[in-house]
């Protein structure tokens, strides 16, 4: 059993309190926050709240810590939980800049501790299901990519939330869902090496807008579009075209309601295969993955090269909004391939 902290009762941090609160791998033991404000929600999940990060850095009972923090505060606090010698399980995005990604990297694995990620729309049954389909050839060559992660749920954040701020949420809803969709497609298709992105305010009064549209170029030649918006009605999927198959699923829910989610694969032959699958809870899923990792020296999904890669690729997405032009994208070196 992996005893953790969690930092930040947010949305996100309590819906983790609650997915974890059975969990016989990872218990979540502690939170700290930056006022007692949410002392009450603590005290019902019968979890002890600090405003004092050296209580818990301190504390040889707890393993590791988890960042539900906002955004540009990542870096500090990955690096300060390493060098306290605690594994780090970090919400997305790992950083804003591809520099303070290889900063918490550096630190983690000189500290010899695990760096987990909050991406756990890989553990979806749909996307091991299309990560089997390219991985096998079954789709052919691959030629092109589409995905799309939007929602409403964000919508009513005021513009001096700091998920409303160009500085902690860069690029409309790039960090708050494209993100996920920037790993999918490194998980897939490998090194992205070429960005064109835009954002546009069309409804609301955040400083970062409502949408984000990124057209992007792999190392293997294949093309990638994704889209991310802050005020529409649910829209979940991703369409991969091969030479021999496209495959698309659709998500009826938001990954954090139970829901299934609708493959269809459409071959070249006229052959259209359609399944169901049913929700699984993928927080728990990556949480615990990250606790097997830390005990038993399992694989962790996440290798060194893909957390820093997917920064890099965000870094250049904000920097094609701000230039409305191309931006290429650095390779990551291959010594960091390896994860932490």
């Amino acid at each position: 059993m992996i005893r953790a902290a969690i930092a930040g009762l947010g949305w996100w941090g309590k819906h983790m309190i609650r997915r974890m609160a059975d969990s016989d791998q990872l218990r979540i033991v502690a939170a700290i926050d930056t006022s007692d404000a949410q002392a009450a929600f603590a005290a019902e999940h019968g979890i002890p709240l600090t405003t004092d990060w050296d209580t818990v850095l301190s504390d040889p009972e707890i393993d590791a810590v988890i960042l539900c923090t906002p955004h540009s505060l990542h870096t500090a606090q990955v690096t300060m939980v390493a060098r306290a010698g605690k594994h780090v399980f970090c919400e997305k995005p790992l950083a804003l800049t591809r520099a303070d990604a290889e900063r918490s990297v550096a630190a983690c694995r000189a500290a010899g501790v695990m760096l987990g990620i909050g991406h756990e729309r890989r553990y979806e049954p749909a996307m091991l299901e299309i990560k089997r389909l390219v991985q096998s050839g079954a789709l052919g060559t691959i030629l092109h990519a589409e995905a799309n992660f939007s929602h409403d749920k964000l919508a009513a954040v005021p513009k001096t939330d700091w998920r409303a701020s160009p500085v902690d949420a860069p690029a409309a809803g790039m960090t708050a869902m494209g993100i996920h969709l920037s790993d999918a497609f490194l998980e897939l298709f490998g090194p992205v090496i070429e960005v064109y992105a835009l954002t546009s305010g069309r409804v609301s009064d955040r400083p970062n807008g409502d949408v984000v549209s990124v057209h992007a170029r792999f190392a293997s030649g294949a093309t990638g579009y994704l889209n991310a918006i802050l005020v529409t009605p649910l829209y979940i999927g991703m369409t991969v075209f091969g030479t021999e198959a496209w495959v698309e699923s659709r998500n009826h829910t938001h990954p954090d309601t139970p829901g299934s989610t609708m493959l269809t694969i459409q071959h070249k032959d006229g052959r259209r295969e359609v399944r169901e699958f049913e929700w699984t809870d993928t927080v728990r899923a990556n949480l615990e993955a990250f606790a097997r990792a830390i005990e038993t020296g399992a694989p962790y999904v996440f290798t060194d090269e893909q957390k820093i890669g997917n920064i890099a690729v965000l870094e250049a997405i904000c920097r094609s909004v701000a230039s409305n032009a191309p931006v290429a994208v650095e390779a990551v070196r291959p010594p960091l391939a390896a994860s932490a």
